[in-house]
């Protein structure tokens, strides 16, 4: 397989961290996203990478991002929305939007969005990483998607996540004709830090319990995301759907994510909080 310039967020730490080092090891070029600068060095330098530093919960610094990444290729194989958080007090950013929705989806629709040219001309393949919680949790409400009312972490988390699937289904509605295809992902139930690091009791109780041992490792999810990544699209996966953890698109799922309406409502909404039209 030729060499692809494979642009992964999320890079510095779990499986968008595991998944760079393997693919580093077939020497891919890779563009790496993080927000811990000594968690993306310590991943970037020994793989021989480009990395940038941005804080998903600043839309600025998505701006500077896409600036980067335009300075340094014309040309983008494979874009992987991986960066992804669960957070257990309800924050407004500074871009006045609730965090997980910010940090989950607003930050690569956004990006995404910024590189829709390179990403056209590239036929690219575009994965984003989304969440069983998308079934479990996610019901979009698009009179409170900053939730407002009432703060619950794992249904903040379920719609972000959710928002993700409707967002893979946008692109292919949009762009598919023209060479873009997108793909969401459940890669797992990874023992990562991104379950540790939370302050919800039932997530810190699963991650750091004996449980932890039922979950999957950063390596299998990051095979999975691998798969996405190396998949032909109509061959390994179709376009604009949701796989599971066992690469197929699962039988049970949440019947927003198949609602037409709202695939574009959130997808006009979204370009109205990042500051782009609503078209594209």
């Amino acid at each position: 397989m030729p060499q692809r310039t494979i642009l992964i967020t999320g890079a510095s730490d779990g499986i968008g961290a595991t998944a760079a080092r393997q693919l580093a090891r077939r020497g891919e070029r890779l563009l790496l996203v993080g927000r811990s600068p000594e968690k993306l060095a310590a991943v970037a330098g020994p793989a021989g990478a480009e990395s940038f530093v941005a804080d998903f919960e600043r839309l600025d610094d998505v701006r500077a991002l896409a600036a980067w990444v335009r300075e340094r290729t014309d040309r983008i194989d494979v874009l992987a929305n991986n960066a992804g958080g669960v957070f257990a007090q309800r924050v407004v950013t500074v871009d006045g939007n609730e965090r997980t929705m910010q940090v989950n989806h607003y930050a690569g629709f956004l990006l995404t969005n910024l590189l829709i040219d390179v990403l056209k001309q590239s036929d690219a393949t575009i994965v984003n990483t989304s969440s069983i919680g998308a079934h479990a949790f996610g019901k979009i409400d698009m009179g409170d998607l900053d939730h407002a009312r009432t703060y619950k972490t794992m249904k903040a988390y379920g719609d972000s996540k959710l928002a993700n699937i409707l967002f893979a289904k946008g692109l292919h509605a949009r762009f598919h004709a023209v060479g873009i295809s997108a793909v969401a992902l459940h890669p797992g139930n990874i023992a990562s830090n991104f379950g540790k690091q939370t302050g919800n009791a039932m997530m810190k109780f699963i991650y750091k319990s004996p449980l932890a041992r039922l979950l999957d490792t950063p390596d299998e999810g990051a095979a999975n995301l691998i798969w996405a990544i190396d998949g032909t699209p109509g061959v390994t996966w179709r376009s604009g759907e949701y796989y599971n953890a066992k690469r197929a698109i699962p039988r049970r799922v949440n019947p927003q994510q198949n609602d037409q309406a709202l695939i574009d409502a959130v997808w006009a909404e979204s370009a109205r909080r990042v500051g782009l039209p609503a078209q594209r």
